[in-house]
C-alpha cells in the first residue's frame, strides 16, 4: 500500500484525527495517544498521524532520550505482546504494526518494538514509517555500522522525503566511512546510494523500471501542475474536462503508457460516461499487464457504479418505479456476487476480496458461504474485525447465539479504543444476549454504550425501561 496524506483518508479518521491534535495542543496526551492509534488502525498508511502518535508517545515518556533506564526499558524485549508481534509478523504484519504501536504507546524507545515497526512497514511497503522507526534505532545506536546502512538504504527508499533527509543517509555512511576507511560495505553502500540519488533526481529510476518515459523526465511545470490536479480527491468539473483532453493528446504520443489509459479509465468513470471508462480498462485487459487485483476491482466498481447511476435516472413517479428498481438491484447483486467469484478464483490469496465475497453472500442471505468466506478474512488485520462482527451476524441468523456471542466477545478485547466500530459491536452483543434471555448481561452492554452515546440507537429506551422496571 502507498502512504497516505490527510487529504486521502475516510472523512470518520481525519476528524479523528483533528481532535487528536487538538488533544495533543491542550496537553492531553493520553487521549492523543488514544485517537492516533484509533486513526491509524483505520489508517495505517496516514504517515503524518504516525509522526504525530510518535510525538506524543516520547513527550508522554518525558522525551526522546536515551538515558540508562530508556535504554534498559528499549532492550526488555520479551514481554508477551512482543512475542505476538513476532509470531504474526510473516502473516499479519498490519496486525504486528498495531501490536508494536501499544508496547511503543508505554516505551517508546523499545528497540525491538521498533524493528517489528521497521519489518511490518517494508512488508506493507510504507517507507517512510519504516524511516521513523530507524530514526529511533540510529539515535540509540549512532555506532552500528550494519543499522546505519539500512536507515540510509531506507531513506533512500522513502521517494518523498526532502533532499536533506536523503543527503543525510549519505552524511551518516562517510561518517563511519571516515572512521573505518577500510570497511568495504560501507564503501559500496554509500556508491550505491549515490548512484541512486542520481537516478532519482533525473527521474532515471522510473524509467528503468519501465514506469516513465524521456518525457517524464523533461517534464514542465505545467505537467507538474496537471499531476498535482490529479492527485486532488475532489476535481471540478472544468479540471476533469481539461485532464482528459491533455491526457488523450499525451496517449498519441504514448501509446504504451498504461498509467495514462488508467487516469482516463477513472476520469470518464467520474463522468460516467462509463461504456469509454471500460473502453480503457479493456485496452489494460488486452495489453497481457491485467494481473493485478485493484484493475479488476476498478473495472467491477464502475459496472456497480453504473448500475447505481441508471437507477437514480429513474423517474419516481413512473408507473412501476419501486418494481424497476428491485429488478435493477437484483441486476446488480448478481453481477456483484458472480464478478467478485471470478476474482476469487483469480486471487484465492487476496482476503479483502475475501471479505468483500462475504459481504456480497450475506447481502443475498447465502449465510453458509459468507461464514466460510469471513472466516478466512479474519485473517487480514485490517478487515479482521469487520469479518468478525459480519460472522456474529451470520451465526445470529442461524439462532446459534452462544457462537455469535463469543465471537463478538473476542472482537471487543482486540478493540482498545470505544469507537464507533466498538460501539457497534457491543450494541450487536447486547442484542444477541438479549435472544440467550441474558437480560442482566445484556444490559450491562448497553450501559457501557449508554455512557459514551446516549443517542446512540434504542440504547436509551432500552436503560431507561430496565431502571423504570426496578
Amino acid at each position: 500500500m502507498a502512504e497516505k496524506n490527510i487529504s486521502e483518508i475516510a472523512r470518520d479518521a481525519r476528524t479523528l484525527y483533528s481532535k487528536g491534535v487538538e488533544a495533543a495542543q491542550r496537553e492531553n496526551t493520553d487521549y492523543a495517544i488514544a485517537l492516533f492509534n484509533q486513526v491509524l488502525e483505520k489508517e495505517p498508511a496516514f504517515y503524518e498521524c504516525r509522526q504525530a502518535l510518535r510525538t506524543a508517545q516520547f513527550k508522554k515518556a518525558g522525551g526522546g532520550g536515551t538515558g540508562f533506564f530508556k535504554k534498559m526499558l528499549s532492550g526488555a524485549g520479551s514481554s508477551p505482546q512482543i512475542a505476538k508481534a513476532r509470531m504474526v509478523l510473516g502473516k499479519n504484519p498490519g496486525e504486528a504494526l498495531v501490536i508494536a504501536e501499544q508496547i511503543l504507546n508505554v516505551d517508546p524507545n523499545n528497540a525491538t518494538a521498533h524493528r517489528i515497526v521497521v519489518d511490518a512497514a517494508r512488508a506493507l511497503e510504507l517507507p517512510r514509517t519504516a524511516v521513523l522507526s530507524y530514526e529511533t534505532l540510529v539515535r540509540q545506536a549512532p555506532k552500528d555500522r550494519d543499522l546505519a546502512i539500512d536507515f540510509a538504504q531506507a531513506l533512500a527508499a522513502a521517494g518523498d522525503i526532502s533532499e536533506g533527509e536523503h543527503n543525510r543517509g549519505e552524511k551518516i555512511l562517510m561518517e563511519l566511512l571516515r572512521e573505518n576507511p577500510h570497511d568495504s560495505d560501507l564503501g559500496k553502500a554509500l556508491k550505491n546510494l549515490s548512484a541512486r540519488k542520481t537516478m532519482d533526481e533525473g527521474g532515471y529510476g522510473a524509467l528503468e523500471g519501465g514506469e516513465g518515459s524521456y518525457r517524464d523526465i523533461l517534464k514542465d511545470k505545467k505537467e507538474s501542475a496537471s499531476l498535482e490536479q490529479e492527485k486532488r480527491v475532489v476535481k471540478t468539473e472544468d479540471v476533469t474536462e481539461r485532464l482528459i483532453a491533455e491526457y488523450e493528446a499525451r496517449l498519441e504520443s504514448e501509446s504504451g503508457n498504461l498509467k495514462l489509459v488508467r487516469s482516463l479509465a477513472e476520469l470518464y468513470t467520474q463522468k460516467k460516461q462509463f461504456a469509454r471508462a471500460l473502453e480503457y480498462y479493456d485496452r489494460i485487459k488486452q495489453s497481457g499487464m491485467g494481473l493485478d487485483p485493484s484493475l479488476d476491482t476498478a473495472i467491477a466498481n464502475t459496472l456497480v457504479r453504473r448500475f447505481d447511476h441508471q437507477i437514480a435516472e429513474l423517474n419516481p413517479s413512473d408507473a412501476g418505479h419501486a418494481e424497476r428498481v428491485a429488478a435493477l438491484q437484483a441486476e446488480k447483486l448478481a453481477f456483484q456476487l458472480e464478478e467478485c467469484q471470478k476474482r476469487v478464483e483469480k486471487f484465492p490469496t487476496d482476503l479483502a476480496i475475501r471479505f468483500e465475497m462475504g459481504a456480497l453472500h450475506f447481502q443475498a442471505g447465502k449465510i453458509g458461504e459468507a461464514i466460510q468466506e469471513f472466516q478466512k478474512a479474519q485473517g487480514n488485520p485490517h478487515k479482521r474485525i469487520a469479518a468478525m462482527g459480519y460472522l456474529a451476524h451470520c451465526y445470529a441468523r442461524r439462532k446459534m447465539f452462544d457462537l455469535a456471542a463469543r465471537t463478538l466477545q473476542n472482537a471487543i478485547k482486540e478493540k482498545p479504543v470505544f469507537d464507533d466500530e466498538k460501539k457497534e459491536l457491543t450494541y450487536q452483543l447486547g442484542c444477541v444476549l438479549e435472544n440467550m434471555a441474558k437480560k442482566e448481561e445484556a444490559m450491562e452492554q448497553f450501559k457501557l454504550i449508554y455512557e459514551m452515546d446516549i443517542g446512540y440507537k434504542d440504547v436509551a429506551a432500552k436503560v431507561d425501561a430496565f431502571y423504570a422496571a426496578q
